[in-house]
């Protein structure tokens, strides 16, 4: 039941970010050709390693749950550039007219984590972060692999929705989703969308 409901989501995740409209985009001096209902990735970009921002920055209250790679802090409506520039270059990108806003919807690629974005107030703002494997936990400690029971020991019971586990905090919803009680799937979300 869970890979129909996994698979159901994925799919609806890939519509959402599959763009309107046809367009093409050149990145890193390569053509991509992005279409309606298909999702190209550029793969030629070098991959790069999560590393920590080169000057300290002043500590910033955070709203909702956030990532953190890397020593950088990642939170879901907060601005993209900032974010990309402590990161780095991700190992690939995805760009597509957006469905729901006027612009570009982004995918940033990194080796164990994806983000993705959405325009407003003329920038990009994070609308979600996918974790990938287990090589890289929530800030509270929690990864891929782990158990029913060690996730609502650290967050609490929380609420069905759609097949997953949801946390709601401050207007982004953490998600996971489960399989024979082991979590296979975690993403951080807008609730803007």
């Amino acid at each position: 039941m869970y890979k129909r409901i996994l698979a159901a989501f994925m799919a609806l995740s890939l519509l959402a970010l599959a763009g309107c409209g046809d367009s093409e985009k050149v990145i890193s001096g390569n053509v991509v050709n992005v279409t309606t209902g298909s999702r190209a990735e550029e793969s030629t970009m070098q991959q790069e390693s999560v590393q920590a921002p080169e000057q300290q920055t002043e500590t910033v209250i955070s709203k909702g749950y956030v990532f953190v790679a890397g020593g950088v802090t990642v939170e879901v409506d907060a601005d993209m550039a900032p974010i990309l520039q402590a990161l780095g270059e991700p190992s690939s990108y995805f760009e597509a007219a957006s469905c729901a806003f006027e612009g570009l919807d982004k995918i940033y690629t990194y080796s164990s984590f994806e983000i993705d974005t959405y325009p407003a107030q003329d920038k990009d703002l994070v609308s979600a972060v996918i974790l990938k494997d287990d090589s890289v936990t929530t800030a509270e400690g929690i990864c891929i692999g782990d158990s029913l029971e060690k996730l609502q020991e650290t967050y609490g019971e929380g609420a069905q929705e759609s097949g997953m586990l949801v946390y709601e905090k401050d207007d982004m919803k953490l998600c996971f989703i489960l399989q024979d009680d082991s979590i296979i799937s975690i993403e951080y979300r807008s609730t803007a969308l």
